[in-house]
This record gives structure tokens, C-alpha cells and sequence, in this order.
């Protein structure tokens, strides 16, 4: 496998799943601890990604947390394509003519279409955003799945979005794609930060277990 493809790996997997390990990276690669190394500092030169400090852990020495990493904008904008400057331009010329909205919401009723195909018939909440993260990384969004805090909810994180460039010009169209996942799984979720805001990841919460039912 060349040295490019690797490294677009490595950018890939940070986008996807950060904060994330130099160990965690070799190790899902199965790549070695020195060849990641080599690509996170050659990244980091790059500013494609940067250090992840938690909250707490600037104090350095014995014992310290592992280094984890995150994708900057910048390296989230080179995951895109080359015609995204294009797009920006359509997007822009469309908003002047009063008719952004329409695009919107056509392309996101396309893209909710294929999502609900993807949707498993009698299964639990989580089982059915796993399925929606599937559907989504096959659309090219590199996603993944956390628990969130207490066992009420889960988030699914969007590491890397192939439309960012046109969000960050148009904010109609996160608020469009949180509309459509809380329709295709028929729940209210919280669109919590965006990579379109400046955030390292797309980060929506969404509930699996309600607290009446944990509490009773």
C-alpha cells in the first residue's frame, strides 16, 4: 500500500473516530506504531490535524493521558473534492435568487430516501442509528456511533461530511439533515455542534431508552 493512500487512511480514520490514539490508529490500520508516528507528525506539519487536550490533562508527566488527535478544518476540507468551490458558487448564486431553500430540501429528501431504505424493520433504537451510521458512511460521511452520558442516549458523530463546504456557506442544510434523521427514526434528536460551525466533528444526540422507563 503506497505512502498517499496510508496517509489518507490515517486523515480518514482521525476524522472519523477522534479523538483518537496514535495505538488505536495502528492498531484499526494494522499499520505499525512507527509508520503512524511518521503520518501524524507529517500531518500535523500540515496542520490537517492537532493534539485533542481533555479537560484536566495539561498537566504533562508520569502517568499522563496518550496523545490523542483530531482533524482541523483544514484537514476536513481536504477530505473534500475539488469541485466543492464550484458548489459553494451554486450554492451562493441560488441563495441570491431566492430559490436555496428548494434546493435544500429536494437534495435532502434524495439523500432521506436512501436512508430510510437502509432502515431494519423491527429493531431497537440503537440497532436502527447503527444502521442510519451505516447508510450514512456509504453516502460518504465517515461516521460512528458513542454511548452518551447516563444510557439515555447515543450520538452519532460525523467525522467527515462530502458536503461541507456547501454547509458552511448554507447552515440550512445541517438543520435540514437533523429534520430528516429525527423523521427517519421517528424520534426528536439534538444536533449538539457542527463541522460546518468550526467543530471537529458533527455530533447529534439522540435518545434510545426513555427515563421514565429507566426510572420506573
Amino acid at each position: 500500500m503506497g505512502t498517499d493512500t496510508t496517509r489518507d487512511r490515517v486523515l480518514g480514520l482521525i476524522a472519523s473516530a477522534g479523538p483518537i490514539t496514535a495505538a488505536t490508529l495502528a492498531a484499526e490500520l494494522g499499520v505499525t506504531p512507527a509508520g503512524v508516528r511518521r503520518h501524524l507528525s507529517a500531518l500535523a506539519d500540515d496542520s490537517l490535524i492537532t493534539e485533542h487536550e481533555q479537560p484536566g490533562t495539561h498537566v504533562r508527566g508520569r502517568g499522563r493521558p496518550a496523545k490523542s488527535y483530531v482533524a482541523t478544518t483544514e484537514g476536513q476540507r481536504s477530505l473534500t473534492t475539488a469541485y466543492s468551490s464550484v458548489a459553494v458558487d451554486a450554492v451562493s448564486f441560488m441563495r441570491e435568487h431566492g430559490n436555496l431553500t428548494e434546493f435544500v430540501d429536494a437534495k435532502l429528501a434524495e439523500l432521506e430516501a436512501r436512508l430510510r431504505a437502509a432502515m431494519p424493520e423491527d429493531a431497537t433504537m440503537e440497532e436502527r442509528v447503527e444502521a442510519l451510521s451505516r447508510a450514512l458512511a456509504d453516502q460518504g460521511y465517515a461516521t460512528s456511533v458513542r454511548p452518551g452520558p447516563g444510557g439515555y442516549t447515543v450520538q452519532l458523530c460525523q467525522g467527515h461530511c462530502p458536503v461541507q463546504s456547501i454547509a458552511e456557506e448554507a447552515p440550512e442544510w445541517c438543520e435540514a439533515e437533523t429534520r430528516a434523521f429525527s423523521r427517519i427514526l421517528d424520534v426528536h434528536v439534538q444536533r449538539l455542534s457542527t463541522l460546518a460551525g468550526g467543530a471537529h466533528v458533527c455530533t447529534t444526540t439522540i435518545p434510545v431508552t426513555a427515563v421514565a422507563a429507566k426510572e420506573g
